[in-house]
């Protein structure tokens, strides 16, 4: 049982962060803009969020096994499909279903672990499906890097075939179905609102950086986005049973510890999306070397998890929730003033020991907040709704901050190449795609002196983006200790 929810849960999680590793070859591969590649990541990360209540949901009602096994069945197929994908809209496409399928995932695999295991072991059996859930996730961009380097980026998404298979065949020998007792009706408006205002907002905030501010798809659909979810937050006071229970948002604590989550998840968000490109397309690492440095930082996270569950007991939760943000806005600071030209070992693997300590110091304090900010009957919702707030979190981020690289990136460019006295041909080409970023380069027929200034402008330009945001990241992790000082109780709830 715990290997199938283990084995389940893991290929959602590693596939939410090792497609970050292969964004630069999708790019190379599939003549992708930026903008592109911002939806392969968005497409997963918009239906997970949007509906990973409704997935929980569903598996409570209509049979936690059922739901989850669908789940896995959808995934393995839309892998295949991610896999066989010959343009970036197909990739797009088929990433939306595994974002789909993962809904029914992820809150299926601890449903099950919670309903199958006694009160004595159930503790142990969440610990064990944490403990290796974060292995598979520190290991899967090493591995998912090690096969684009060697093979392609398909095997990225072909290597879940196997994987759902034997999910599939240990679920229906060894795990139970199971359901809640009391019956949920499903809150579909609730969920369909939820789903297309965030999707608006998303394309809105995404298209904008190829599209332009004054284009009426692009403000239109801003526009409509924040209409629904207005109209979101309006149908979840009258419905029955709504997908997100706003009556939680009365305790100080649960407010504000999705505030925090809001602020420090989408900071981790931007920076992952932009992280691999820097080294990949900037700093010519490897793919594999790509997907291996972040590991320091997992690695901290899960050898300090015990440790820091234990700083509420003895602290209170406001001391943690203010000094971990801060550490990591000194992490992303680190990442801001790194020099390209620098080792590994003497810049990004001090910035990634500060992250990942300050991430270390606020994750289980965080949890441990929300959990107890609300009565025991409801800690399982209160879980859900933290989770779906991570996650839309790095959703908004990606789209948000992905507009402000490019445009920061356009800024730079515009002023080195203005020096070069170039083409006014090479300018108008360059300039045109700009949404390229890291992976821009001059004509295929310009000469080689022109092809190397181009490259230099083209790799100042985006060092210059790309340390605004580390910078407009550690302004999010500040926020996100603010919060915590303003809104976090220094004992209790």
């Amino acid at each position: 049982m715990l290997a199938a929810t283990i084995l389940g849960s893991s290929m959602a999680f590693i596939d939410s962060t090792v497609v970050n590793v292969a964004l630069p070859a999708l790019q190379s591969s599939l003549h992708a803009t930026v903008v592109d590649v911002q939806w392969v990541v968005e497409s997963y990360g918009l239906f997970l969020s949007a509906l990973i209540l409704v997935g929980g949901a569903l598996g409570d009602s209509l049979g936690r096994r059922a739901m989850f096994l669908t789940g896995v069945a959808v995934f393995g197929v839309a892998s295949a499909g991610c896999g066989l994908s010959s343009s970036i809209r197909t990739l797009v496409i088929w990433r939306g279903v595994q974002g789909l399928a993962a809904a029914f995932m992820v809150p299926g695999s601890l449903a099950i672990i919670s309903a199958s295991f006694d009160e004595e072991s159930r503790g142990q059996a969440i610990g064990t499906w944490s403990g290796f859930t974060a292995i598979t996730a520190a290991l899967g961009p090493v591995i998912g890097g090690w096969l684009i380097e060697h093979a392609s980026w398909h095997w990225v998404f072909f290597v879940n075939l196997p994987l759902a298979a034997l999910v599939i065949a240990i679920t229906l020998r060894h795990v139970p179905e199971s359901r809640s007792p009391v019956a949920r009706q499903i809150d579909w408006p609730g969920a369909a609102i939820a789903t297309f205002g965030l999707a608006a907002l998303v394309y809105g905030f995404v298209e904008s950086g190829a599209a332009g501010w004054d284009q009426p798809r692009v403000y239109g659909t801003l526009i409509a986005g924040f209409l629904l979810m207005i109209l979101f937050v309006l149908v979840e006071r009258r419905v029955r049973t709504p997908m997100v229970a706003l009556d939680l948002f009365r305790s100080s604590s649960f407010g504000g510890a999705n505030l925090l989550t809001l602020f420090l998840y989408a900071a981790l968000g931007a920076f992952f999306f932009l992280f691999p490109m820097n080294l990949i397309q900037i700093q010519n690492y490897s793919a594999t070397k790509t997907g291996a440095a972040s590991l320091p930082m997992i690695l901290l996270l899960f050898l300090l998890s015990r440790w820091s569950g234990g700083l509420v007991a003895r602290y209170g939760p406001r001391a943690p929730l203010i000094i971990g943000p801060l550490i990591v806005a000194a992490g992303f600071t680190l990442f801001a003033i790194s020099s390209v030209k620098a080792s590994y070992w003497s810049s990004l693997f001090p910035a990634f020991l500060v992250l990942g300590f300050g991430m270390a110091v606020s994750v289980a304090p965080l949890t441990t907040v929300v959990m107890n900010s609300v009565e025991q009957g409801r800690a399982g919702t209160a879980s859900g709704v933290n989770n779906a707030t991570a996650r839309v979190a790095g959703v908004l981020a990606v789209a948000v901050l992905g507009v402000v690289m490019v445009a920061t990136f356009a800024h730079s460019l515009r002023a080195s190449i203005s020096v070069l006295h170039l083409d006014p041909a090479v300018v108008h080409d360059l300039e045109s795609n700009v949404a390229r970023l890291g992976g821009l380069a001059a004509p295929a027929n310009s000469d080689p002196q022109i092809t190397t200034e181009v490259r230099d402008a083209v790799t100042h330009a985006f060092v210059f983006g790309f340390r605004i945001i580390m910078l407009v990241c550690a302004s999010l992790a500040i926020a996100s200790a603010m919060v915590a000082w303003r809104m976090i109780p220094a004992r209790g709830t």
